[in-house]
């Protein structure tokens, strides 16, 4: 069922509710068996092993970091505060930085609702994360206009796939779907992202994992993808305050007793 933009909160919940929904489509397609060829030019080896592991991606992200996307579009950066989806912010940073995001595609962009994206154009990764699952966590931001939050479909099913709002999301709120940071730079830029295709990639999510970027590429050739997405280097420290100046030199030594003066008695 497509989403209606034009219906009460109720429907949008329930229908965005189903569409933000991967679990939902791949049991609806149910894909044949997953075979294809990694392309060593778009991961590092290293980011090939652990992406294919998702156990081996579990760092701790710190309290606050910044994700730097290159898109066909420009460059947009995210902000991430773990206190406000701590396995999210962990998920997210872990992707990030072990290169998952190379090359994906934003499969799933409608103008005044959202633009989805996290499938793996590799199919041996996707189906490595499709089961990949984090739990469920409380929702402390609402689902403002640039603010990220994961795609789900039913409890304790986030795994790869996100989505930045564009506009005023809030009915997603109370379904379930906890913002894990925003956009803060480069709005503009997610706001050139094609989205003429409409709904019409979202049904497919199951044939994206089974087939990659190739079926993208030759289905929906006007997608735009993440060329690139690396963790923002922490800004250095403070420089320390200045040292005090030097202190005053000391005084002359002291004229030298006349010879045989007498001291003061």
């Amino acid at each position: 069922m497509k989403r209606s933009l034009t219906g009460s909160a109720a429907a949008l919940a329930i229908l965005a509710a189903m569409a933000l929904s991967p679990a939902n489509v791949r049991a609806q397609t149910k894909p044949a068996a997953k075979t294809s060829t990694h392309r060593a030019a778009t991961h590092p080896s290293v980011a090939h092993h652990s992406l294919l592991n998702p156990a081996s991606c579990n760092e701790k992200a710190p309290a606050a970091f910044k994700a730097k996307f290159v898109t066909t579009q420009g460059d947009f950066v995210v902000e991430v505060t773990r206190a406000w989806s701590p396995l999210g912010a962990d998920r997210f940073y872990n992707l990030v930085k072990d290169g998952f995001f190379t090359d994906v595609e934003f499969f799933r962009v409608v103008p005044g609702f959202v633009v989805q994206f996290g499938i793996s154009g590799n199919p041996k990764i996707a189906k490595a994360w499709s089961n990949a699952a984090i739990a469920d966590e409380p929702v402390l931001q609402s689902n403002k206009p640039g603010y990220l939050t994961y795609a789900k479909g039913g409890p304790n099913t986030r795994t790869t796939q996100v989505f930045i709002n564009f506009g005023d999301n809030s009915a997603l709120d109370a379904q379930g779907f906890p913002p894990f940071g925003q956009v803060v730079e480069g709005m503009d830029v997610v706001n050139k992202l094609y989205g003429g295709y409409g709904e019409q990639v979202t049904n497919l999510q199951g044939e994206i994992e089974e087939k990659g970027n190739a079926f993208l590429k030759a289905q929906f050739p006007k997608l735009d993808s993440i060329k690139s997405a690396v963790i923002v280097p922490a800004a250095p420290a403070a420089a320390a305050a200045k040292k005090p100046a030097a202190a005053a030199k000391k005084p002359a030594a002291a004229t030298k007793k006349p010879a045989g003066a007498t001291p003061p008695k």
